[in-house]
């Protein structure tokens, strides 16, 4: 469906858009302070977005949004915070093995720091975009491990005092609570790789939060017990776990409840990690329609609202802003409009929804206001 029709929905949902005083591709509003100022004031750490250097954006052929999406994202107040959405992934970082090119992060780490966001750093080990020759070797235990360290060196190293935190683990688990099937699990086991990646990575920036980070942990489940159990291992053998990221990769139509979210963010602070929604998007089945656009503000509404309501969540990250550059459409046919920004850079209704969850407009867990604050107007 085309933007066009998409906006002329929005009446239907009766959601007016924030930006609407201002019209069309408007990034604020005369009393608007941005989704970063709102999140602080609620308690949070940040509120920030996920972005690509240039040339990854390339491929979206949108390079005339270029000056628009980067006044929303560098200097409009919406985020506080940035994730490289894929360049300091393996397959950028150490494409042959040995050889370390920073590029791609580097152009986001550079623009986080000349305009004072706070930078996550994203992904260490991980079993997908990850270079082919780590793949394709047929490694002995001492190589897989040497490697391991080798690349997680060599990559902190470069970034060390930039980042927050780091996702040292991506994606290890099943749904089922098993470890996932990848060279790394394969040749070391999955307890090994993890501890040996979270070990190298305590030792080469201690102020780096650092992280396991994986999807489907927003309710609790059997994945969600198996990551439990993984920090308490990790505990236990006096091993640094600082956080565990919900990447909060949603649908609209079918989503975690305001208590679901709660009580999975819950679980975790109860170990004594911090815990953030670090990938956070909600997809729609394509073309949207009122119904479904009210559904993705409830699921914006509730993912970020018990974020604000659990003292161990600390802060919110959309992986990216801006439709157009969202990797649903490519890997969910069908499916998109997942963000807070349409094509034409005027927001979603669900963008409300986090304004409202972030300003205690919707009633906080069994009736209490966020991290015990007092409730305040915006």
């Amino acid at each position: 469906m085309q933007t066009k029709s998409l906006l002329s929905l929005l009446a239907l949902a009766s959601v007016p858009l924030a930006s609407a005083s201002n019209g069309k591709g408007s990034g604020k509003s005369c009393s608007h302070k941005g989704l970063d100022w709102y999140a602080k004031k609620a308690g949070l750490k940040y509120f920030g977005a996920a972005t690509d250097s240039p040339g990854q954006r390339e491929r979206a052929g949108l390079e005339s949004a270029y000056p628009k999406y980067d006044e929303i994202m560098w200097k409009s107040g919406e985020f506080g915070q940035t994730t490289p959405t894929n360049g300091q992934k393996w397959l950028f970082t150490e494409p042959t093995q040995g050889t370390f090119n920073f590029t791609e992060g580097d152009i986001v780490a550079s623009l986080a720091h000349q305009h004072h966001k706070l930078l996550r750093c994203h992904a260490l080990v991980w079993h997908s975009q990850l270079a082919p020759w780590v793949e394709a070797g047929n490694w002995t235990k001492d190589e897989l491990r040497a490697i391991i360290v080798s690349h997680i060196t060599n990559v902190m190293t470069h970034y060390k005092g930039q980042c927050y935190a780091w996702d040292v683990v991506n994606e290890a688990f099943n749904e089922d609570g098993t470890y996932r099937e990848s060279v790394f699990s394969t040749v070391l086991g999955g307890d090994e790789f993890i501890q040996l990646a979270f070990e190298t990575a305590s030792k080469l920036d201690p102020k780096a939060k650092l992280y396991y980070n994986d999807y489907n942990l927003e309710s609790p489940s059997v994945k969600t017990e198996a990551v439990r159990k993984l920090v308490r291992q990790l505990q236990s053998k006096k091993i640094k776990i600082d956080g565990v990221g919900f990447q909060a990769h949603l649908t609209a139509e079918s989503r975690p409840t305001l208590d679901e979210h709660v009580a999975a963010i819950e679980g975790f602070a109860e170990l004594g990690v911090e815990v953030a929604l670090t990938e956070l998007d909600v997809r729609l089945e394509m073309p949207g329609n009122a119904t479904n656009l009210a559904q993705q503000k409830e699921a914006y509404k509730n993912a970020v609202g018990a974020c604000v309501q659990v003292d161990g969540c600390i802060g919110v990250t959309i992986w990216d802003f801006y439709d157009p550059f969202s990797w649903v459409p490519a890997v969910f046919p069908g499916e998109g409009a997942a963000l807070l920004w349409f094509d034409d850079f005027s927001r979603h209704p669900a963008y409300e929804g986090v304004v409202e969850a972030l300003t205690n407009k919707t009633q906080g867990h069994h009736g209490k206001g966020p991290r015990g604050v007092k409730r305040w107007v915006a």
